[in-house]
């Protein structure tokens, strides 16, 4: 749950990757860094909050050079505190590094642990520097063989890009399960989480890198090489369902068609006797858009969003989400009173703000709330990458569908089918990792990590 960006051989790097992080500030909001490469040393700035508290004028301007990486983060692994912001910037034998990280490793704690135990010190809590670790404790001729080295010791997801003195080099799992797109810049290349960062800065998007492809700048030019595949692809369908912004185009499909696609189905599968659909902004926008034509009832926004308040699904306390819930939506009353309605969202996790919202529907004069989901019941937590809570967190993991329907306080409740929804997705089904509905993981996560995770959960600054 982290949007990273990077661009070579342009004058203004840091501030095209300023942009480009804005573009990407959905994907996280707990903290946002920038490292710049000049020739000669790496210029580095991170701070907790959003990229636009962060990064003004004079801060840019401490960011010279013509390479540059940044990060925008939501911590699925490490507190969110301020010395896990990244960019990481190290010194190592074979110069300056500094990393940027999409995703989750799932046997960090397990290398972590053996590291320590051989004295390595560990400067922060996150999963990302152990890649870093590993690639200084590996040297060869050149970094690009160090990290190949590196990566071919840890598991799980990542979307890295590194920053070096020759220039950026990216990296996608062999499993592919977060995204990684390569753009070009004015003849130069640049990389990103999304689509939608290089529409924000006109850049022609080339291409995704593939499952275990690594692409390195080398002496002004772009190489590509492959760490042994991973077998089956394994590309986060939550990505489609939620995540990623709907004008983003990953895994080779556009984000919103997907999500017309699963709204549309979900009408066939979950008819419901109404007179309107009502999207829960903005997530549910599309999914609704698609159920509407697909049943013939008319869109209606009957709940308005203030959009100065952010995501409360990413949000890292409960007590924000609560809060966020109540200031977040507000229903027309004059739309909603009398009628019946099909209220649409994404999914329903925890099942906290389901019921507010279900509530707020009502007290709007709601006749009936017929609450439809385009996505399946989630029921495992996720270990790649998606903040997740614990399997007991869950409400589809405690309770059978009728139970949630009751909990909620709506008149019906429906999901979207597994089979329903992996038709709404380009390519072949068994390349989408589906395990935060199947439970069925991918790739093992080690003892160590699942105790971590279980012993230390997450926690904020303001916790700590």
């Amino acid at each position: 749950m982290c949007g990273i960006f990077g661009i070579d051989g342009q004058a203004d790097a840091a501030n095209l990757t300023y942009l480009g992080l804005y573009a990407l500030q959905h994907r996280g909001q707990e903290s946002a860094g920038i490292v710049s490469f000049d020739g000669e040393r790496m210029h580095a700035e991170r701070g907790m909050g959003q990229v636009s508290d962060i990064f003004g004028e004079r801060v840019l301007g401490r960011l010279p050079g013509g390479h540059a990486i940044g990060h925008t983060r939501y911590s699925t692994a490490g507190s969110s505190v301020r010395f896990n912001a990244q960019p990481i910037v190290v010194k190592t034998s074979m110069g300056p590094l500094a990393v940027v990280h999409n995703g989750n490793l799932v046997n960090a704690t397990e290398i972590r642990q053996r590291l320590e135990a051989e004295g390595a010190i560990f400067q922060t809590t996150s999963d990302t520097e152990v890649i870093l670790h590993l690639v200084a404790r590996n040297p060869r001729a050149s970094i690009v063989e160090s990290l190949m080295v590196a990566l071919g010791q840890v598991r799980g997801a990542y979307s890295l890009l590194f920053l070096t003195e020759q220039g950026v080099i990216a990296a996608r799992d062999p499993n592919g399960f977060r995204p990684l797109l390569l753009g070009r810049f004015q003849g130069q290349p640049c990389f990103s989480s999304e689509s939608c960062a290089f529409d924000l800065l006109d850049i022609e998007a080339v291409r995704e890198l593939a499952p275990g492809e690594v692409a390195a700048v080398i002496d002004g030019e772009l190489r590509s090489f492959h760490l042994p595949a991973a077998s089956p692809s394994s590309r986060c369908a939550f990505e489609m369902v939620y995540f990623a912004r709907p004008d983003s185009r990953i895994f080779d499909q556009s984000v919103s068609q997907a999500r017309l696609g699963m709204g549309a189905r979900l009408a066939r599968e979950a008819p419901a006797a109404a007179d309107m659909v009502v999207p829960v902004p903005d997530s549910g926008l599309f999914a609704a858009m698609g159920y509407a034509r697909e049943s013939g009832l008319p869109l209606e926004f009957g709940l308005i969003r203030n959009h100065y308040v952010g995501r409360t699904f990413i949000q890292p306390r409960q007590s924000i989400r609560h809060f966020g819930v109540r200031v977040k939506l507000n229903p027309i009353r004059e739309l909603i009173a009398g009628r019946r309605v099909v209220l649409i969202d994404d999914s329903i996790v925890r099942g906290t703000t389901s019921p507010k919202i279900v509530k707020m529907v009502r007290d709007a004069g709601a006749a009936e709330v017929h609450v439809r989901i385009a996505c399946p019941p989630t029921r495992s937590p996720c270990h790649y990458g998606i903040d997740m809570p614990t399997r007991e967190e869950l409400i589809a993991s405690r309770l059978e569908v009728d139970e949630i329907r009751r909990e909620i306080g709506a008149d019906s409740l429906a999901y979207l089918s597994l089979d329903g929804m992996l038709e709404c997705l380009a390519g072949d089904r068994e390349s989408y990792c589906t395990a935060c509905w199947s439970g069925e993981y991918r790739v093992e996560v080690s003892e160590a990590d699942r105790r971590q995770r279980e012993l230390f959960p997450i926690v904020t600054e303001s916790e700590n």
